[in-house]
C-alpha cells in the first residue's frame, strides 16, 4: 500500500477534529493520487485561501529556545531530550502540523505529529526534576478524533504535578485546542486562531468515476455493515445516520473535555454554543477560550522570571508569580466553599436519617401505647356492658377472641339468650386465661412475634382484671 493510500485511509470515513480548510489542503495533496479531484469538493468560502496555503501549512521547525540535550558539568551532551529545556527549567513541547493517534512522527519535517509522541514528551517533562513548568507551543489545525481526548487528559494530569501553559502560537484548532484546554492557562498571540470545537467526517463517492472507467467493484463480505461507507456507491441514509451518531458522540466528548480542562471559564454548554467557530486574538479571550493575549516570548519570560525568583511587573510578563498565587488562592477558596456546601449537604442528610430513625422509634412506642389503651378500653366496654350481664362467657368470647367493636359485640350479646347461671368451668377468668394461652401460643409461632408482644401484655392485664371482678365475696355474691 502506498503512502498516499495510507494517508487517505486516515482521512476518509473517520471522524476528524480538523479545520475544513486543512481537509481541503489534504484533498489537494491527494488529488490525482487516489482519484479525488480537489476542485470538485466544496469546503466553503475559504477554499481559495486554503488551496493557496499548502506550503505555508507545513509545520515550522522547532524553536531555537532551550536545549534539546542533557549535559554534564563540562557542558558535553550526555543524552537527548524529547523536548527543549531552558536553564530556568521551562520545558517546551512543540505541537505542530496535523495530529494522528499513532506513529513516531514527533518531528516537524514530517508534517504530522502523533498523540503518543506528545504524551511522551509531556509525561517525561513532568518527571524531569530540572523542569519547573511546561509550555505547549501550538500551531496545528487538529487531526484525528481518536487519541485527542486521551492526550488532553495527559495534559490535565501533568498540570497536577507542574504548571502547564498552552501558547496558541498561530493556530490551535479542533484537536489542538482540545489538548490546549487541559492546561492551567492558555495564551494566544494577537493573530492566533483558537477554537473550531467540532467534529467533521468526509465520505468520497467514486461510483461515477468507476462507471466511466468501465470498472465494476464487487464486495464479498459477511456482516450487513461490514462494507458501510465504501467509496464505490453513494452513502445510504442509514449509514449516514449511523455516522452522524458517531460524530455526535465525539462532539459530546469534545465539549466535556474542554469543560473539564477550562472549568468555569468555558462550560460544555458554552463550548457547544460556539458552533465550531474560530476566534482570533482578543476575541478568543472574550469568548472564554483563552486567558491572555500576548506572545510566546512574553509567556517564556514570565515563567523564566518566576523560576528565578523574580516577580516581574504585569507589563513585562503575562503570568507572574502573583498571578499564580492569586489563582491558587482563588482555587482554594472555591474548593473550600464547594467542600463546605457538600459537607453541609451530607450533614443534613445524616441528620435527616437520624431524625427519621428517632421518629420511627418514638412513633412505634407511641403507637404501641395507644394501641394498648384502645384495646383495654374495647375489652372493658364489652365486658362491662349491660348486655354482658348473664352472658359473661359469650362476652368474654367477643372481648378476647374477636376484634369486634363494643357496639357490635353488644348487639350480638343482646340477641343471645341469658344463661341461667354462669357455669363454674366457664368463668370469665377461665375463659380469659384460656384465650390468653391460645393467643400466646399463636403469637409465639408467628413470624412477627416481637411486634405482638404488646398485645399479649394487654391480654394478661385484662385477664387479671376479670379474675378480680369474678372473685367471690364473703357473702357468696360475685363482684
Amino acid at each position: 500500500m502506498s503512502f498516499h493510500a495510507r494517508l487517505a485511509d486516515r482521512v476518509l470515513n473517520r471522524p476528524l477534529l480538523l479545520l475544513p480548510e486543512k481537509l481541503a489542503i489534504i484533498t489537494d495533496v491527494l488529488s490525482g493520487r487516489i482519484g479525488i479531484d480537489a476542485a470538485s469538493v466544496d469546503f466553503g468560502p475559504r477554499d481559495a485561501q486554503a488551496a493557496g496555503a499548502l506550503d505555508a501549512a507545513l509545520p515550522g521547525a522547532s524553536r531555537f529556545v532551550g536545549d534539546s540535550f542533557e549535559r554534564d558539568a563540562d557542558g558535553r551532551a550526555v543524552k537527548g531530550l524529547p523536548y527543549r529545556r531552558t536553564p530556568e527549567g521551562v520545558a517546551i513541547v512543540t505541537i505542530t502540523g496535523s495530529l494522528v493517534n499513532r506513529g513516531a512522527w514527533v518531528g516537524a519535517s514530517s508534517g504530522l505529529t502523533s498523540y503518543e509522541g506528545i504524551a511522551y514528551q509531556i509525561e517525561t517533562a513532568a518527571r524531569d526534576a530540572k523542569v519547573k513548568s511546561i509550555i505547549l507551543d501550538i500551531e496545528s489545525p487538529g487531526g484525528e478524533a481518536v487519541g485527542a481526548f486521551e492526550t488532553a487528559a495527559v495534559v490535565r494530569k501533568a498540570n497536577e504535578v507542574k504548571p502547564v501553559f498552552a501558547c496558541v502560537n498561530g493556530l490551535a484548532a479542533s484537536a489542538a485546542y482540545a489538548i490546549a484546554s487541559g492546561a492551567k492557562a492558555i495564551l494566544t498571540t494577537v493573530t492566533g486562531v483558537s477554537g473550531s470545537i467540532g467534529v467533521v467526517m468526509m465520505h468520497a463517492d467514486f461510483s461515477r468515476a468507476v462507471d466511466r472507467a468501465g470498472i465494476t467493484p464487487t464486495f464479498i463480505h459477511a456482516g450487513a455493515h461490514k462494507v458501510d461507507g465504501h467509496p464505490y456507491a453513494p452513502l445510504s441514509s442509514e449509514v449516514k445516520g449511523d455516522w452522524q451518531a458517531e460524530v455526535d458522540a465525539f462532539y459530546d466528548l469534545f465539549t466535556k473535555t474542554v469543560a473539564e480542562g477550562r472549568g468555569r471559564r468555558l462550560s460544555a454548554k458554552a463550548a457547544r454554543a460556539t458552533e465550531a467557530r474560530t476566534f482570533i486574538g482578543a476575541a478568543a479571550k472574550d469568548a472564554g477560550l483563552v486567558d491572555e493575549v500576548g506572545s510566546f516570548a512574553d509567556l517564556l519570560g514570565s515563567l523564566s522570571s518566576n523560576a528565578s525568583g523574580s516577580r516581574g511587573k504585569r507589563s513585562a510578563t503575562m503570568f507572574t508569580q502573583d498571578d499564580l498565587d492569586r489563582a491558587q488562592a482563588q482555587g482554594h477558596a472555591i474548593g473550600l466553599a464547594e467542600g463546605k456546601k457538600v459537607g453541609l449537604s451530607l450533614g443534613a442528610e445524616e441528620g435527616a436519617k437520624a431524625a427519621r430513625a428517632e421518629g420511627h422509634t418514638a412513633g412505634y412506642a407511641e403507637g404501641l401505647k395507644s394501641g394498648a389503651e384502645a384495646e383495654r378500653a374495647r375489652v372493658g366496654a364489652i365486658l362491662n356492658s349491660p348486655e354482658a350481664k348473664g352472658r359473661e362467657a359469650l362476652a368474654a368470647h367477643y372481648a378476647f377472641a374477636t376484634d369486634d367493636a363494643p357496639d357490635k359485640a353488644a348487639a350480638a350479646l343482646k340477641a343471645a339468650p341469658a344463661a341461667a347461671a354462669v357455669p363454674a368451668v366457664a368463668s370469665i377468668a377461665d375463659r380469659a386465661a384460656e384465650t390468653v394461652g391460645l393467643r400466646r401460643a399463636a403469637v409465639g409461632a408467628a413470624p412477627d412475634a416481637p411486634k405482638q408482644a404488646g398485645a399479649i401484655a394487654i391480654l394478661d392485664v385484662v385477664a387479671q382484671i376479670n379474675a378480680e371482678n369474678n372473685r367471690a365475696l364473703p357473702n357468696g355474691r360475685r363482684r
